[in-house]
């Protein structure tokens, strides 16, 4: 429609006639706001792919472990980790493995006095268990990017076998680096890891229930946390 226009009306030779069909091309592009950049992907837990079976590194500005506990026989209390690290492997439909760490120091109550308190030998003892780990040694797939991962949990230099459910939120090309969301809600009993201040006469609740939002980024591009 274009050269036909052009051979009818405007009498431009044939380069000429290019030039002008690009620059209008380019014109319409740009006004209507598209962009010949490949869009973003977000691919669901369970796609496969070759560049999400290599190790994540934990995004430590990203992820965080929470804790709730009972309160005087009241109210549930929440803190939280806000330094976690590691790595994880995940295998859309077939593994995930991982190491994470936990610094205990960075507990946070949002209360300097608390913080104080749960970083001593009452409860954490961050001075001489300075790190929380949780090492897996196998996982069954459920469905869908759920897994039952069966692992190390050591808190306190005290080890134990725990089951925990995690679950593959999603996978990203976001942000020029490939990521992935992992979730897991489990409960302890806190002094089974000789966390037991306040257990005997009821003061804070023994069962313990644990929420850990990891998110992994492909090694070399994770951010770090300003201290």
């Amino acid at each position: 429609m274009h050269q036909n226009f052009f051979k009818q009306h405007l009498q431009f030779s044939p380069i000429q006639q290019t030039i002008l069909i690009a620059i209008l091309a380019a014109t319409l592009v740009a006004a209507m706001g598209f962009s010949q950049e490949k869009p973003a992907e977000v691919i669901a837990p369970q796609a496969s792919s070759t560049d999400i079976t290599k190790p994540f590194e934990v995004d430590d500005v990203h992820s965080m472990a929470l804790f709730r506990v009972q309160h005087l026989g009241a109210g549930r209390f929440w803190g939280l980790f806000n330094d976690v690290s590691g790595t994880i492997q995940y295998t859309p439909e077939k593994s995930l493995s991982m190491v994470i760490k936990i610094e205990t120091a960075s507990v946070d109550s949002n209360n300097e006095q608390l913080d104080r308190h749960l970083k001593s030998p009452d409860f954490f003892n961050s001075v001489e268990f300075p790190q929380m780990t949780f090492v897996s040694v196998s996982a069954k797939h459920i469905k869908n990017g759920n897994f039952e991962v069966v692992g190390d949990l050591s808190i306190r230099g005290v080890k134990k076998r725990v089951t925990v459910p995690f679950e593959c939120t999603a996978i990203s090309k976001l942000g020029g680096a490939t990521r992935a969301g992992f979730e897991a809600e489990f409960e302890i009993k806190r002094s089974d890891f000789g966390v037991s201040y306040g257990v005997e006469k009821k003061m804070i609740g023994d069962e313990t229930r644990i929420i850990v939002s990891l998110e992994g980024i492909e090694p070399g591009s994770a951010p770090k946390r300003k201290e």
